[in-house]
C-alpha cells in the first residue's frame, strides 16, 4: 500500500484515492504566510555561503482563473459550503486569503470523501487562517464531529515586536463519525504528583494512602466492623478482606484504616489539548534534514498512536519532507504521501531508504521513461531540472530566479583526500531539457567548472550527445582522486542512460553517500505499539 505521489493533491485525491479507504489524515498545508521557504542542503563546504539552497515551496496564493473555477466546482459539490465561502470572499475581496481558502476547501472535501467512517483528520495550521479553516471544517465534517483544538508549543519564547510572542501552532482535530478510533495516551506524572507517594514498602514500592470510608458521599456504603474499626465503608467486607490479604491496607496510628495506592499502578496523566512537551527541531537536532517547516517525528507519532492502529492507512496530502510517512512506517502503519515538487519527493525517497533499509514503496507521477521526462521538461523546466539532479544525487542549486544560477543547476561537495589530508571536491551539474544540444554547451560547462574551481562537471541531456560534444568533453581531461584513479572532468549523461542505469557519474567519495539531503538516523527496528493502559 505504501505510495508516494508527485502531483497536485487535488488531482491525486480525485483520481487515485478510493472513497472511505483512509484511516487517518494529517496535513500540514502552507499557512498563507506570504513567504517562500528555502531548503538548506547538507554537504556544503565548511565556511561557504548558503548558495546551495532552493525554494521548496512558495507559501503565497493569488486569486486567479483557477480560483474562480475551483469555487464554481464547489457550488456543484457542496452548495452550502460554497455559499459560505462565497460570502467570505465578498467580504474579504478577491485576494490571496480568499484564494487560499478556496484551495483548501476543495481539498478538504476530497479528504472527507476518502476518510473511513472510523477515521480522523488533524489539520496543522497557525493563527493566520485557522479560524477560517475551522468554519470550513465544521461545514464539511459537521460541527458535532469537532473534537479538539490542540495547541502545540513549537518553539521557545519569541521577541515579536509590539505583540505577544508567536510560539504556538494550532492542530484542528475532527472525526468523521462517533465511531472513530481512539487510543488514550497518558503522560508520565510530574514530580509534584510523584512526591505525594512518600511511603515506601520493604520491596521498594512507593505508595500514598487514600480514604476508604464513604462518609459524606452520596449513594450510601457498607457499615460493619473490621479489626476493631467500625465505619461506613466504601467497599463490602469481602473486598476489605481481599485488600488486607494483598497487603493494601494501611492501619494508621490514630486507629483508622486507609487504602494503599501504589505509584507504579498509576497509568499517568491523560494527554490534554496543550502539548508543550515535544520540542521543535533545532539546528542541532539529529533528525533535522534542512527542510523548512519540518515537524518532529515525536509529534506525528503521538497523533498516529492516538488515532490509528497497526496496519491502518495514514495519508499526508502535503507531505513535504515526509515526517508523517516516517512516523507511520516506524509505527507499523501503511501510508500514502502526496507533494507537488520533485524536490520533496526526492527528499522523502532518500529519507525513508536511509531510515528503513530495504523498505519498499511505489512512486507515482515522476518520469519512468524518456517520454515521461520529455513531457515534464515541456511542462515545467524547473521541476525537470530538480528531478534530473535527483537522478545523480546532487542537490539543485538556487531557485527560479532567471540568470541567478550562473549556469549551475546542481551543486554537491564530496570528500576526497590529498597528501594524506581530507579535502572537499566540488561537482557542478548542468541540465539541458531541449531537443537540440551542441558542443557550445560543453564549452560553457567547462568554463563554469573552471570559474567555480570545481573538479567535475556533469552535463545531463534529454537527447544523445553529438560527436563534437564528446570530443569537447574529452579535451577537458581527467583529475586524479585520492584512491589513485583518474576520473573525467566533464561527463555527459543522458536521461535515458540514468533511468536505465546504463551509466552513472564517476567519482570517488569517501563520505559514501553524503548527498543531497542530510540523512536521518537508521531506525533500529520496527516499532511494536505497546499497550496504552
Amino acid at each position: 500500500m505504501n505510495r508516494l505521489y508527485y502531483g497536485d493533491n487535488l488531482d491525486v485525491l480525485r483520481e487515485s484515492i478510493a472513497s472511505e479507504s483512509i484511516d487517518l489524515i494529517y496535513l500540514d498545508p502552507p499557512f498563507n504566510s506570504s513567504a517562500d521557504y528555502n531548503v538548506i542542503f547538507g554537504g556544503r563546504k565548511q565556511g561557504s555561503t548558503s548558495h546551495a539552497q532552493i525554494t521548496a515551496f512558495e507559501d503565497t496564493w493569488h486569486w486567479n482563473d483557477e480560483s474562480s473555477r475551483t469555487l464554481n466546482e464547489l457550488f456543484q459539490k457542496n452548495g452550502e459550503l460554497a455559499e459560505v465561502i462565497d460570502l467570505l470572499i465578498r467580504r474579504l475581496g478577491h485576494n490571496d486569503l480568499s484564494a487560499y481558502l478556496v484551495m483548501m476547501a476543495a481539498r478538504l472535501l476530497e479528504m472527507h470523501r476518502v476518510l473511513k467512517p472510523t477515521g480522523s483528520l488533524y489539520l496543522h495550521c497557525d493563527p493566520t487562517a485557522s479560524h477560517y479553516l475551522k468554519i470550513i471544517l465544521d461545514l464539511i465534517f459537521g460541527a458535532k464531529n469537532f473534537r479538539n483544538e490542540i495547541t502545540w508549543k513549537r518553539t521557545s519564547a519569541h521577541n515579536d515586536p509590539k505583540k505577544y510572542g508567536a510560539n504556538v501552532d494550532v492542530i484542528l482535530y475532527y472525526v468523521k463519525s462517533d465511531q472513530y478510533c481512539w487510543n488514550q495516551i497518558y503522560l508520565a506524572h510530574e514530580e509534584k504528583y510523584k512526591a505525594r507517594f512518600r511511603n515506601v514498602d520493604p520491596d521498594g514500592r512507593r505508595w500514598t494512602d487514600d480514604n476508604l470510608t464513604a462518609k459524606g458521599l452520596s449513594g450510601g456504603g457498607y457499615t460493619y466492623e473490621y479489626k476493631g474499626v467500625t465505619s461506613l465503608w466504601r467497599c463490602p467486607i469481602e473486598t476489605m478482606e481481599r485488600l488486607d490479604s494483598e497487603g493494601r491496607l494501611h492501619f494508621t496510628k490514630a486507629g483508622g484504616i486507609r487504602l494503599k495506592r501504589y505509584l507504579d499502578e498509576t497509568v499517568g496523566t491523560p494527554l490534554q489539548a496543550l502539548w508543550d512537551d515535544i520540542p521543535p527541531i533545532n539546528s542541532q537536532a539529529k533528525e533535522r534534514l534542512g527542510y523548512p517547516t519540518q515537524k518532529p517525528v515525536a509529534l506525528l507519532e503521538r497523533i498516529i498512536q492516538a488515532s490509528s492502529n497497526p496496519d491502518d492507512i495514514i495519508l499526508d496530502p502535503f507531505c513535504g519532507c515526509g515526517t508523517a510517512l516516517h512516523a507511520a512506517q516506524k509505527l507499523n502503519r501503511q501510508w500514502i504521501g502526496i507533494d507537488i515538487t520533485h524536490l520533496a519527493i526526492a527528499l522523502i525517497e532518500s529519507r525513508l531508504r536511509a531510515a528503513f533499509p530495504g523498505i519498499e514503496f511505489d512512486v507515482y507521477g515522476t518520469p519512468k521513461d524518456l517520454e515521461g521526462a520529455k513531457d515534464l521538461a515541456q511542462r515545467d523546466k524547473y521541476q525537470f531540472q530538480w528531478w534530473a539532479c535527483s537522478l545523480v544525487e546532487v542537490p539543485p542549486y538556487q531557485g527560479k530566479k532567471k540568470g541567478a544560477d550562473g549556469g549551475i543547476d546542481g551543486l554537491r561537495y564530496i570528500s576526497d583526500f590529498e597528501n594524506g589530508k581530507e579535502i572537499k571536491r566540488k561537482i557542478i551539474v548542468s541540465v539541458k531539457g531541449g531537443d537540440n544540444v551542441n558542443a557550445a554547451m560543453v564549452r560553457d560547462l567547462i568554463g563554469t567548472v573552471q570559474n567555480n574551481k570545481a573538479d567535475i562537471g556533469l552535463l545531463i541531456t534529454l537527447t544523445k550527445p553529438t560527436k563534437p560534444m564528446l570530443t569537447e568533453a574529452a579535451k577537458a581531461g581527467f583529475y586524479q582522486a585520492g584512491n589513485g584513479r583518474d576520473y573525467p572532468r566533464i561527463q555527459i549523461l543522458t536521461i535515458e542512460d540514468l533511468l536505465t542505469k546504463r551509466k552513472r557519474p564517476e567519482y570517488f567519495d569517501m563520505s559514501l553517500g553524503d548527498i543531497t539531503f542530510r540523512k536521518p538516523e537508521k531506525e533500529m527496528e520496527t516499532f511494536i505499539q505497546p499497550s496504552l493502559f
